[in-house]
């Protein structure tokens, strides 16, 4: 404790003689740590907040300081699901534009399973370029099943089931913040729990998490409840903090069964289990018409396959039956907006394709999914239900962004404008906790998400009244209004409302202090 005591002191004396380079005032700054606003002054010496002082009493020239007096300054925001991968590894595209316009500073990409082990071949990729927000990465239980079993459903056996652990164990000694699993998808959804656990303690030496899209989050296989138990089951066997990606009530026939999900949680607490969740603020989710409506058994052993099955008479009437029901479970055929694939189809619902050609939904569906690769949004969730999850304490700000749906550009300014200024779900301080400091502490990232002495100087400054959506299910790319500035690493990313095209960010990986020796 003395050493640490010595270090700090250290730093904050080296803080003192440091040349600022930028002073953001205001008198509304939410610190990450206090709910109610603050009159301070922020001073920025290279990639860390130097000092913190009152309103006015650090002195520095004109053209350093951001008189952000009237404006919001919080920590920089944190997206702990993200597809964000392909643009932070576009040269171009780089930037991560979408997400800095809403006031995000990191993200988090490999979720659902998808994360590649090869952690080293990503950083590196990403940072011959440069990006412009920070990102973790995880490993995926899907790409690493994949890598060993390919598409097969199958189980491992014991030399398997090794090279698995040691692809995950390898890519957290290089960095990675944990293991996720899509138990949806395939060919993670033909793992059963134990081979999920014996992946997932992998990941406990060096003080990861688990992150699971859940087995199923509606009734169309398990259940949602029984799904939540098995993620809980894997975390406390594996001893290794839970987190539930997108956590939702997905389709009619779990609407209203928010509180039962929500007591499995507390329960877990008691019994000393680590769970937290995130959430994006939408009643539409984002998948495809396969993901959505084919059953899982039809998809085994990839994409020739299925279209195999599609044109064998016997499978194709057992494939029907089961899109029937998914179809009926996820609200209709109206509840499914195609948002990606061929221009023209886009902006019409399943049931309008299907009533331009006269024939069941099923079929149309069938169709199209011979036809092309189709995004859609699906309306599945009851708003009583996302404003009950939204309000607990262990839930945080997501937008699990991907093309075709407006959350990719938009999920952070919509859970303000929607929950905190018009329906008032939520104070000012629980969304910026819930973007920042508690999204931090969940992801275990040390020195982020709240502004402090000696933090990294990752900080969002937007307008109270500006900071507001503008993707729609229409229009779905976007970019977000009323961040005046924003700061990665110290560095400004958005200055006066434009973005500045700088590439500041780090791809933040496991202490060494976390890892094995």
């Amino acid at each position: 404790m003395r050493l640490v005591m010595l270090i700090a002191s250290l730093f904050l004396s080296s803080a003192a003689q440091a040349e600022v380079d930028w002073v953001i005032r205001s008198d509304r700054v939410f610190t990450g740590e206090q709910n109610t606003p603050q009159a301070l002054d922020v001073a920025l010496c290279g990639e860390r907040i130097c000092r913190i002082a009152p309103l006015g009493a650090i002195k520095t020239t004109k053209n350093k300081l951001v008189d952000a007096r009237g404006l919001i300054v919080a920590p920089g925001f944190i997206d702990p699901h993200t597809h964000a991968l392909p643009e932070l590894m576009h040269a171009d595209k780089a930037v991560n534009a979408n997400y800095l316009t809403q006031g995000v500073t990191t993200v988090v990409v490999g979720n659902d399973g998808a994360g590649s082990a090869d952690i080293q071949g990503r950083t590196q990729a990403m940072l011959f370029h440069g990006i412009g927000t920070n990102v973790g990465l995880l490993v995926g239980h899907g790409a690493v099943r994949k890598q060993v079993l390919g598409q097969a459903d199958t189980r491992p056996d014991k030399q398997q089931l090794a090279a698995m652990k040691t692809l995950v164990r390898e890519a957290m000694k290089d960095g990675a913040l944990g293991l996720s699993s899509g138990l949806f998808y395939t060919p993670g959804s033909f793992a059963d729990t134990q081979e999920v656990i014996a992946l997932a303690q992998e990941v406990a030496p060096f003080s990861g998490y688990y992150d699971t899209h859940l087995r199923d989050e509606g009734a169309f296989n398990v259940g949602i409840l029984a799904a939540l138990d098995e993620a809980i089951a894997i975390a406390e066997n594996a001893s290794v903090p839970l987190h539930i990606s997108h956590l939702k009530l997905l389709g009619v026939d779990v609407w209203g069964q928010s509180q039962a999900v929500i007591k499995k949680v507390e329960q877990a607490h008691e019994r000393g289990v680590v769970v937290s969740a995130d959430q994006y603020p939408w009643l539409a989710s984002g998948t495809s018409f396969r993901a959505a409506l084919v059953p899982r058994w039809a998809r085994a052993g990839g994409e020739a396959q299925l279209q195999a099955r599609l044109t064998d008479t016997a499978t194709l009437q057992k494939i029907k039956r089961d899109m029937a029901d998914n179809l009926r479970g996820r609200g209709g055929a109206d509840s499914l907006l195609i948002t990606r694939g061929p221009t023209s189809y886009l902006g019409q619902t399943l049931g309008e394709v299907a009533e331009k050609r006269e024939q069941s939904a099923v079929d149309t569906a069938i169709e199209l999914i011979q036809e092309a690769t189709f995004g859609v949004a699906s309306f599945n969730m009851q708003a009583d239900d996302v404003k009950a999850l939204m309000k607990q304490p262990w839930v945080v700000t997501s937008s699990d962004g991907s093309d075709g749906h407006p959350r990719k550009f938009a999920s952070f300014p919509r859970k303000y404008q929607d929950y905190v200024r018009n329906a008032s779900v939520l104070t000012l301080a629980q969304f910026i906790h819930q973007s920042s400091s508690k999204t931090a502490d969940v992801l275990g990232l040390p020195e982020r998400g709240r502004i402090k002495v000696g933090y990294y100087a990752d900080l969002t400054v937007f307008h109270p009244k500006n900071y507001a959506p503008r993707a729609t299910f229409e229009y779905w790319d976007r970019f977000s209004t009323g961040v005046r500035y924003l700061f990665v690493n110290g560095v400004p990313a958005i200055d006066e409302g434009e973005l500045t095209g700088r590439r500041p960010g780090r791809v933040l990986r496991r202490q060494p202090d976390q890892q094995e020796p």
